[in-house]
């Protein structure tokens, strides 16, 4: 009944909140949509497809370059155009938010306007890319917004998914939230790595390998975190299904990240679709941490209501 009281809106699956049930749905697929994107842009980058469209917002002068259209330009306008739609659907989120906040969180209007703030912010450095010619630190910024409003969407959508929890994670909140911060920036140094082509210049030229080998040194303290993380959980018997199911699910993409991050540094980068799924799986890593987190921090609410 405390519980119940607590979380009215996030451990019950009230059915009589529509508005809600909405909301909770589309902000999920919204959070799946921009890993996808990202995914998109992470091919973009490989196939050196990042200028196909010389000019922005539009490709060639037109919505459709169909004349000029090849896998390059594919990628580049594809890639505008999921953007595109991911900013017309938080816009709907936005607007359904304030719309309903009577019957949803305090915290979700606000929330979603911030998402939308960091998609806006994100469309510019977008255009910026193309207009200052795939500038590194443009490149790297657009990465970070993007990894940012993917964690904002996970994080809002995990508190508005239903749960219950056993109040028994213990420290679990604050090394998950570690975790999140020391992945978080491994990508963004990843980023930078990927925008200056740091590995290919490092092996070709003897160059840029500081920026090459901070991204190989950034494994050691994000990996640390997670596997402190995981072996923790594993060891916590009252831990909830939903957090166990995620702890599995970090592990598991934790070790196919390190492989695949191995692969691609003795390939060279040469296979493009490893070196997609390196990035695409770190985004990932991060998102699923992100969750972990909330529903963590949601054990420890309902622990302190119940000591009450």
């Amino acid at each position: 009944m405390t519980e119940s009281i607590f979380y009215p809106s996030h451990t019950q699956d009230d059915t009589s909140s529509q508005p809600l049930k909405w909301i909770r749905w589309l902000v999920w697929k919204i959070a799946f949509a921009t890993l996808a994107l990202m995914a998109i842009g992470a091919a973009t980058r490989v196939m050196n497809a990042g200028l196909a469209c010389p000019d922005w917002p539009l490709c060639y002068g037109q919505v459709i370059p169909t004349q000029q259209m090849n896998l390059q330009v594919f990628l580049e306008w594809f890639h505008r155009l999921d953007a595109g739609l991911i900013g017309l659907s938080t816009i709907v989120l936005v607007i359904l938010s304030w719309w309903h906040k009577a019957k949803l969180p305090q915290w979700l209007p606000i929330s979603s306007t911030f998402a939308l703030s960091l998609i806006v912010f994100q469309g510019v450095l977008g255009g910026l890319t193309v207009t200052q010619l795939l500038r590194f630190d443009i490149v790297t910024a657009h990465l970070g917004t993007a990894l940012l409003f993917f964690s904002t969407l996970v994080a809002m959508a995990s508190s508005l998914t239903p749960y219950q929890g056993n109040a028994t994670v213990g420290n679990l909140t604050g090394i998950s939230i570690t975790a999140t911060i020391l992945v978080y920036l491994q990508c963004l140094l990843g980023g930078l790595v990927a925008s200056q082509w740091a590995l290919h210049q490092c092996f070709g030229g003897n160059q840029l390998c500081i920026v090459m080998n901070s991204h190989i040194i950034g494994v050691f303290p994000a990996t640390i975190a997670t596997l402190t993380l995981i072996i923790l959980a594993w060891r916590t018997p009252a831990l909830s299904l939903k957090l166990r199911k995620l702890t599995k699910y970090i592990a598991l993409i934790l070790v196919s990240q390190i492989l695949l991050g191995i692969t691609t540094f003795y390939l060279h980068l040469q296979v493009e679709p490893l070196t997609i799924a390196h990035h695409t799986m770190g985004a990932g890593l991060l998102g699923i941490l992100v969750a972990f987190s909330v529903f963590a921090k949601k054990d420890i609410k309902v622990s302190s209501v119940q000591e009450l």
